[in-house]
């Protein structure tokens, strides 16, 4: 057996052997990735048993003392740019469509799969770059390599039907690529009309694994939807000063799934804005808490 097999079979055994398990969301089968500068977050407020957080944020800290250029260019501390060995940019032919995507891992046999939907006047480079955000996507494709997992950021042409169509046949695709392993989805802001026509895809929905829901529009149909039907994790991340989606509308969501014992998380940034949960969520936490979920 090759090495490279090797890894791939060893990370994906920890998947299984973690979803059995009750850890803390910070914990499980995604190995730690600069922890030190992404992870060590200010929680302060904790309700739910810990399902939902409040983290401190500043952004004189967050932005302007974490990048080089504030919101151009993250410092260097916070990229490993190797991971760029890993990475394609390829026009997929799938199921009678042609969809651009930027892929982070290998194409096939992945041990699990993140697909990022970017919003509105965004496309394929946005979830690619490894410098805007604070690094945040750069961690995130790093995290995916260095899990044996696979990245994928889409361009998304439309948030209509076709978007969504377009989407949930990169989801089958990807599932078939890896031979039905975790394929978790995660929208931003506008893309998550996106995530929300998926959760009404009863197709769609069969290969999903978690849903990430970052800076999104709220979704009241949610709990009733055939996501919620098949009990796929939903992480949710929101600025409490966003001005575009307001925050305590998405707070109403979670707390209706949560009341009905769902596998939910939401984690809410204190000041921050319509675009914090892109800079600051922490992927790993998030990543382990989806796939911790049986």
């Amino acid at each position: 057996m090759s090495t490279i097999h090797f890894v791939f079979g060893t990370v994906f055994a920890g998947l299984l052997a973690f979803a059995g398990t009750s850890a803390a969301a910070a914990e499980g089968p995604i190995k730690p990735f600069k922890d030190d500068l992404f992870s060590g977050q200010t929680v302060l407020r904790m309700e739910d048993g810990g399902a939902y957080e409040v983290i401190d944020y500043q952004e004189m800290r967050d932005i302007n003392g974490r990048d080089r250029e504030p919101e151009r260019r993250v410092k260097d501390a916070y990229v490993s740019p190797g991971v760029r060995r890993y990475q394609e940019n390829e026009t997929l032919a799938i199921e009678n469509r042609k969809l651009d995507v930027t892929r982070a891992g290998q194409a096939q046999g992945a041990t699990f799969t993140v697909i990022f939907i970017h919003g509105r006047g965004g496309d394929r480079r946005l979830g690619a770059n490894d410098y805007t955000f604070g690094g945040n996507f750069n961690r995130l494709k790093n995290l995916a390599v260095n899990n044996g997992g696979t990245y994928y950021a889409p361009s998304v042409t439309s948030f209509d039907d076709k978007g969504v169509a377009d989407i949930a046949a990169l989801i089958r695709y990807s599932s078939q690529q890896s031979s039905g392993r975790p394929v978790i989805l995660a929208c931003a802001s506008m893309g998550g009309f996106i995530c929300q026509g998926i959760s009404r895809d009863t197709e769609a929905v069969r290969y999903i694994k978690g849903m990430v829901l970052l800076g999104g529009p709220p979704d009241p149909t949610l709990p009733g939807s055939g996501l919620a039907a098949k009990r796929v994790p939903i992480y949710f991340a929101h600025g409490s000063a966003d001005s575009v989606y307001k925050a305590e509308e998405q707070t109403a969501i979670f707390r209706k799934l949560k009341r009905a014992g769902y596998p939910v998380r939401f984690t809410l940034f204190q000041t921050g804005s319509h675009g914090t949960p892109i800079r600051m969520v922490d992927w790993r936490k998030a990543l382990n808490f989806v796939l911790g979920v049986r």
